[in-house]
């Protein structure tokens, strides 16, 4: 097959659906799969397709204009889920922000891709996956129009010299991740002389499972916010969602539940009464858009002092698992962060001692402040290596985990359902589950921005 020329999309397409059932180790003739992270689609392009990897800008198979992308999948009690985002070409700073979306780097490439898909078992190795399914992609015309929207977000920044704060919760479904070797890896931008990181353009995880379960797997898609991918040709969806909800502000808790026929006051209250104001039957967090885009809706509420009432939490961490991450971008808590967009619902107290709807903002962590999280992550690995400090004072333990007073952004502390609630340290001792969370000081100097 070396030096084939296929033509055609469907030429493309039988030859990758040819390879299902094969095991890796068979196909693999130059020892891809001892390799690095890409070994397997390396192996897939250079021994079942027939031409070496590159780096060109055009599609894999230029004359059909496909690209090639071989992805892993988890399958979990809860269904199938992405093992981890789809990585695309790398972001020319120089060259990209003068095209349009249409005749961009990222389009050009990936206009048409035959995605081919392997259950990722950790016990199982590579030499014994086989890919399951070979299915052409093309965007359907809903999510299109928010990757158009997310390229210009990303082209937008660029434009304003702010190459090097890009983050990938800036967009919804098309991320710009860090790309290279090491933090080191960095490139010029046009409009500013700081240098940036190398990013890509990615599909980020959450959209991902969305295509994996939709359109490789054929399973039930959830309810969509957005009825007519009309109407994202003329506002973002942030926007749409803003506007809908605005009608509702200045309403109490008490008088939203009573509008929308609610009663109680379970935990998840507020998200029910978004869910209501945006016409969503079930969860708004359980909604095609909320789900593809890894939008997590959360409650601030604001005390009349002007007060965060609550610090926000992320979910406990094992302290023998934390110390073997290597990477911060491949970290649990880089990831539980740095993708994810955050859909605040803010409600302010007033005098009568009600809480009132005050508004909603979209919100992503910025770059800048990603990095004092990147520093209370390596010091609470240094500390858990060393040997965390537990004391007693007054009837209660206390340790030496990074507090809120060291770090302006985040700080460590328990998660537990009580104090026997625990995991084991590396030491053979036990400790109270703790977990990573964002300062509620942090989150009431966002929230006034």
């Amino acid at each position: 097959m070396d030096d084939y020329k296929y033509l055609t999309k469907e030429e493309v397409l039988h030859r990758g659906q040819d390879m299902i059932g094969i095991p890796f180790g068979d196909i693999d003739k130059t020892n891809r799969l001892k390799g690095n992270k890409g070994g397997v689609g390396q192996m897939v392009e250079e021994n079942w397709f027939g031409y070496s990897p590159n780096s060109d800008a055009n599609a894999d198979f230029e004359e059909a204009g496909v690209e090639l992308k071989v992805t892993p999948y988890i399958k979990g009690p809860k269904g199938i889920r992405a093992k981890e985002r789809l990585v695309c070409n790398i972001i020319n700073y120089m060259t990209e922000w003068e095209k349009t979306f249409e005749t961009s780097d990222y389009w050009k490439k990936n206009e048409t891709t035959l995605i081919m898909s392997y259950q990722y078992i950790k016990e199982v190795p590579k030499s014994e996956y086989t890919v399951d399914r070979a299915v052409l992609f093309s965007f359907p015309e809903t999510d299109l129009m928010i990757i158009k929207q997310d390229w210009e977000k990303i082209m937008q920044k660029v434009r304003n010299g702010e190459a090097h704060l890009l983050s990938e919760g800036d967009t919804l479904y098309l991320g710009a991740c860090t790309k290279g070797a090491s933090a080191k890896s960095v490139r010029q931008q046009p409009f500013s002389e700081i240098l940036a990181k190398q990013r890509a353009y990615s599909l980020k995880q959450s959209y991902m499972t969305t295509i994996l379960n939709k359109y490789i797997f054929g399973n039930e898609t959830d309810e969509h916010i957005i009825k007519d991918w009309h109407d994202l040709q003329t506002r973002p969806f942030e926007d749409i969602i803003i506007d809908r909800l605005k009608k509702y502000y200045n309403y109490s808790q008490t008088e939203l539940k009573k509008m929308f026929e609610l009663e109680g006051n379970s935990k998840n209250i507020n998200e029910l009464l978004v869910s209501k104001m945006l016409g969503v039957k079930g969860k708004v967090s359980k909604t095609a858009e909320f789900q593809n885009a890894d939008i997590t809706p959360k409650t601030i509420r604001v005390q009349k002092s002007g007060k965060v009432k609550e610090s926000m939490s992320f979910p406990n961490f094992k302290f023998t698992e934390l110390i073997k991450e290597d990477l911060w971008e491949d970290s649990d808590l880089y990831n539980q962060l740095a993708p994810k967009k955050f859909l605040f619902i803010i409600f302010q107290e007033r005098e009568d001692g009600e809480y009132y709807f005050d508004r909603a903002i979209f919100w992503n962590i910025p770059v800048q402040d990603l990095e004092e999280v990147q520093k209370v992550w390596k010091q609470t690995k240094e500390t858990i290596k060393k040997g965390v400090q537990i004391t007693e004072v007054n009837g209660k333990f206390k340790n030496n985990l990074p507090s809120a007073s060291e770090n302006p952004v985040a700080h460590v502390r328990p998660h537990g359902k009580n104090r026997d609630d625990t995991y084991p340290l590396p030491d053979g001792r036990e400790l109270t589950k703790q977990c990573f969370w964002l300062n509620n000081t942090y989150i009431a100097k966002q929230i006034s921005k």
